[in-house]
């Protein structure tokens, strides 16, 4: 009897096999209505939001670390630490004054160097932090509440900077642990948030700890993604890894867990049927898929290899293979900006709503000069997401003629090997694949992939001097048909040099049992508000 493996997961997933333990998942116990048993969309490998750019580091690390802006619901920066902020007149002088009564999670009161530190480490790795770097003049301490940020020119979306949801965040860390190198992982999990870190019950593959923290300072406003109170309703929260579905979809219908970050799109059905569960979408702004090339080495160093592999390749298969068959969930992204959204556009992306063409792909894949170069394919097979797209990706490099090494992994090796610059066969890659938030892709602001500043772009560090200076007009922009003007010529020109392929827009589902309530959709999982009963 052959059984297909969708079928195979239903099956398990319908049998609650977690509890019986025909399938190797911990036994939890049904939890209290103070502790929130969470399964997240990945394993938490390395707890160091701006080292690295991992969502799942960035969901974790909002519980722990504040910010001094948040974006709220309607993508607005607004005040979190921060009390008050004045600019000159000319644009070029920011003074910010922390609100009273912030404190550590070490007893210590939050001040201003420690602001000054970890924006200075934020700014070696952020897009937007390196634009503000390239023009700051001073960043200073000017007393404990209050720091000054002098530029030589003016940057009207300072705030939008500091509070942006898009990796990485600028998180404030105290000065010791934020002068840590921000090419080197921090050692030490202090923050200002609403919950502590409980590294002693940290185990990588298995479960995550946060604890209440209660010298939380929240805010008055309601909460709203991330801006306003984030004051959290449980004493503890555990995040616990289940890389397999079945597992995953087993313990949330016996309550052994109690949210479910990102259920396989095949399994919903079977959760919708189940009277104790909620099922809805996560996020209405979606995501876009990511096929990314390393541009520092051979083959995709080489423009024709990359536009070869972007002709050959279907969006539909890809969607299909990570959303499924409901196409109210998927649609093809001939864009690298989030559809529906007022920079939304298509400009050069005829290449992808005319995919794919194989035979013609072939013929440019030998006039590039292509040698037989292994493809090292560095694929995390514990997210749904990034393994889907991977076993795309072999079938298609396969019969476009090139070599393929295919290296299955997990999505923190990948998050770790991603950021080597060796030579593929050297411990280093050739592509990998990922998806961006559609509030990260909605403006330039916090789209890093599309980025191509060579050394200082995100990983696989494409070189485009027509995308880059598009970006300088749009934040230089003071109309918003300049804006359009200045999105629809990044995305041309980043086609044309295939910064990375998109591979399709596509929503995901969340699920909870019906005892938790105040679950609302953003692109990361909020816990300010959410209650159990």
């Amino acid at each position: 009897m052959n059984l297909n493996r969708r079928d195979l997961l239903k099956g398990a997933a319908g049998l609650g096999l977690a509890a019986t333990g025909m399938i190797g998942a911990p036994a939890f116990s049904q939890s209290s209505s103070r502790v929130l048993k969470f399964v997240p969309q990945a394993n938490l490998a390395n707890f160091d939001p701006i080292w690295g750019s991992q969502y799942v580091v960035r969901n974790a690390s909002q519980l722990v670390w504040d910010t001094l802006y948040g974006i709220d619901d309607k993508l607005q920066p607004k005040r979190q630490m921060v009390e008050s902020e004045e600019m000159s007149p000319d644009g070029l002088t920011w003074t910010f004054k922390l609100r009273p009564g912030l404190k550590f999670h070490d007893g210590e009161p939050v001040r201003a160097v420690d602001c000054v530190a970890s924006i200075t480490r934020w700014s070696a790795r952020d897009p937007m932090g390196l634009m503000l770097k390239a023009i700051q003049q001073e960043l200073v301490a000017v007393n404990d509440t209050t720091f000054k940020w002098t530029l030589s020119k003016p940057y009207p979306k300072m705030l939008l900077a500091l509070g942006k949801a898009g990796t990485p965040c600028c998180f404030i860390m105290p000065e010791r642990i934020a002068k840590t190198d921000p090419f080197k992982q921090i050692e030490e999990y202090v923050g200002s948030g609403p919950m502590r870190f409980a590294r002693k019950e940290w185990k990588p593959g298995a479960i995550a700890v946060f604890e209440r923290f209660d010298g939380y300072n929240p805010r008055s406003e309601a909460p709203s993604w991330m801006a306003g109170s984030k004051a959290v309703n449980f004493d503890r929260i555990e995040w616990i890894v289940m890389p397999d579905p079945a597992t995953a979809s087993a313990a949330l219908q016996n309550g052994e867990v109690d949210w479910w970050e990102s259920p396989l799109p095949d399994l919903v059905p079977l959760l919708r049927k189940n009277r104790n569960i909620v099922v809805e979408i996560a996020d209405p702004l979606g995501n876009i898929g990511s096929f990314r090339m390393n541009h520092l080495h051979a083959p995709f160093n080489n423009v024709k290899v990359r536009q070869a592999v972007q002709m050959a390749i279907s969006q539909e298969d890809y969607m299909r293979a990570v959303a499924g068959s409901d196409t109210n969930l998927w649609k093809p992204q001939p864009s690298f900006f989030t559809p529906g959204t007022p920079f939304s556009t298509e400009s050069g992306g005829d290449v992808l709503k005319n995919g794919p063409q194989m035979e013609a792909a072939k013929k440019l894949l030998a006039a590039s000069g292509y040698k037989g170069e292994p493809v090292t394919c560095v694929v995390a097979q514990d997210n749904s997401i990034t393994k889907a797209q991977g076993e795309i990706t072999a079938d298609v490099l396969k019969r476009l003629g090139m070599n393929v090494d295919f290296v299955a992994t997990d999505w923190g090796t990948v998050g770790q090997r991603r950021a080597s610059k060796s030579e593929p066969g050297q411990g280093g890659w050739s592509m990998f694949h990922t998806w961006h938030s559609g509030a990260d892709c909605a403006t330039i602001a916090g789209n890093v992939g599309v980025r191509a500043n060579g050394d200082k772009a995100w990983f696989g560090w494409p070189t485009n001097p027509v995308v880059e200076k598009g970006v300088g007009e749009w934040f230089d922009a003071s109309t918003l048909e300049a804006e359009k003007t200045a999105i629809a010529g990044i995305n041309k020109s980043a086609m044309e040099d295939v910064e990375y392929i998109p591979t399709g827009f596509f929503l995901l589902h969340q699920a909870w049992r019906k005892n938790i309530t105040g679950v609302v959709g953003g692109p990361l999982p909020w816990f300010s508000g959410v209650k159990k009963t």
